[in-house]
């Protein structure tokens, strides 16, 4: 933590005890009691620094779970994040831990006889005991924010490679969907054990669906392929009473009309200045939709302090009287942003009310 940081968020928790009533109130696009902060997820270091005195040494699932829980709990919010079980579709190795991978690489399955011999994993056999400790531990007002092991489209090009995907559903169009409809099964199977958890208060389908200036497949393909199942989970969730929120990076201008009014998320988050300004955004989507977060990662990243809680604020400010929104950054906090510059977003929020 640079010395120079003049805020830090313990200042004020005392005063914020988690409400996960707030959320539910920006997801249903109502005012909430207070201004509300949505994160995806942080990083380590950084959830280190926010849990303090909390942080517990050790690195199992439980003890991680703990240690995230005790930083979003310090932050400010009103709930964390976290996976209902450890599923996954893995796939071979990607840049040997590179930031930046061709969306090519670690491709396993190439046609029908690497598909038939693919180890798809069983969400019914998994281990969900994971909630019931949390449960156990979560403060009061506190709600865990399911997410998933990435989504249809992500897996499908972890799994085929993207190029081979769009080769693919030309050239072969009965293998493409039955690996899409592998994942997807697998999905709403694992989202609907994890909604009905009472733990639970709402899920994150997180699918990055789009490129800077267009989404990853043509809309019909979207539609063919990937959203039908994202309906399927959508409605599982709200099944349970829960909300959904889409984690999705890119330009969906295409498709924003079968998100809200196909699918129904009640939620969208990630947004990029270079692509729309969340307060663009809002303008346009907020009153169909909830706007979650949205400063844009290189402002967070380059901008000033002060900037950053001048423009947090501006936007808490022009979200107040309709509701429908809550701070936080346009994607995450990975470890490159200064730790100095995500405090100062959230005391836009947190200073505030």
């Amino acid at each position: 933590m640079p010395a120079t940081c003049a805020f830090h968020p313990s200042e004020v928790t005392v005063h914020r005890p988690p409400d996960f009533g707030n959320l539910l109130s920006v997801l249903r696009r109502e005012r909430p009691s207070r201004p509300t902060l949505f994160e995806f997820f942080l990083n380590g270091p950084l959830e280190k620094v926010l849990a303090g005195d909390a942080w517990l040494e050790g690195d199992d699932t439980f003890t991680r779970f703990r240690n995230r829980m005790s930083a979003f709990r310090a932050a400010g919010y009103d709930y964390v994040t976290w996976m209902a079980a450890e599923i996954g579709f893995p796939a071979g190795p990607r840049g040997h831990g590179k930031r930046s991978v061709s969306m090519n690489e670690g491709a396993v399955i190439h046609d029908r006889a690497s598909f038939d011999a693919y180890p798809w994993p069983d969400p019914e056999t998994m281990d969900y005991s994971l909630l019931d400790r949390a449960r156990e531990v979560l403060p009061d007002g506190m709600k865990i924010v399911v997410n998933g092991p990435c989504g249809v489209l992500e897996n499908m090009m972890s799994l085929v490679g993207y190029e081979s995907t769009c080769l693919m559903i030309y050239e072969d169009s009965e293998l493409a969907r039955d690996i899409f409809d592998a994942i997807g099964s697998r999905l709403l199977k694992y989202y609907e054990r994890a909604a009905a958890h009472p733990a639970v208060g709402a899920c994150i389908a997180n699918d990055d669906w789009g490129f800077k200036t267009q989404p990853m497949l043509a809309p019909r393909d979207m539609r063919k392929y990937v959203f039908p199942w994202h309906r399927r989970i959508a409605a599982a969730v709200h099944a349970q009473g829960k909300p959904v929120i889409l984690h999705s990076c890119g330009n969906l201008r295409e498709v924003m009309d079968d998100i809200v009014d196909d699918i129904r998320m009640d939620g969208k988050h990630s947004y990029e200045d270079s692509i729309q300004r969340v307060e663009e955004a809002y303008e346009e989507y907020g009153r169909r939709i909830a706007i979650l977060g949205g400063l844009d990662l290189d402002f967070v990243c380059r901008g000033s302090p002060e900037e950053i809680t001048k423009r947090g604020r501006a936007m808490l400010q022009r979200a107040a009287s309709r509701g429908g929104y809550a701070l936080g950054t346009g994607n995450s906090v990975p470890d490159y942003v200064p730790q100095e510059n995500y405090l100062a977003m959230l005391k836009a929020a947190l200073l505030a009310g």
